[in-house]
């Protein structure tokens, strides 16, 4: 699949844009996970601020990332985001543990995984490697957001 048309399939799944879609491709999806990939962009805008000299990608940016990855992973499970669902939002953040710098234009790979879903709410694991190396291992629950106003919003126990 050419880049453009991956770009297209990944678009018409989550509603993130660029300059904020950190996502360049699944790489494979199942019904317990999936796995992404994503180029740093060496341009970003934020290296300039962070840190001027040596640019390290932020760790909220990295968390993003892999968020994004399992939004692709929840609307693939659901066969999209209906206007019933709303739209992925993340709900808790749990032991994220960054291990690894990211420099501008390194490559990610990213695993995440389904622990438990329980009505709107996606209890997932997310790995993100670099060059072999692991960057961040993080917990989290991802929500759509209709779905939980319709369950009384309460998504985490």
């Amino acid at each position: 699949m050419s880049t453009e048309a991956e770009r297209a399939a990944i678009e018409a799944a989550i509603p993130h844009r660029a300059p904020f879609l950190f996502v360049d491709r699944i790489v494979d999806r199942s019904e317990g996970g999936i796995q992404c990939e994503w180029r740093v962009p060496p341009d970003a805008s934020w290296f300039e601020g962070h840190y001027p000299g040596m640019p390290v990608t932020p760790g909220v940016i990295l968390s993003e990332h892999v968020f994004q990855c399992a939004a692709l992973f929840v609307s693939h499970a659901l066969g999209g985001f209906s206007e019933d669902d709303g739209v992925p939002v993340l709900t808790k953040i749990e032991n994220a543990r960054f291990k690894r710098m990211v420099a501008p234009g390194e490559r990610l790979q990213t695993k995440v995984t389904l622990g438990e879903r329980l009505g709107p709410a996606w209890y997932m694991r997310g790995k993100v490697l670099c060059d072999g190396a692991t960057v961040l291992n993080i917990r989290f629950v991802l929500s759509a957001t209709d779905a939980m106003q319709r369950t009384g919003g309460e998504a985490s126990a």
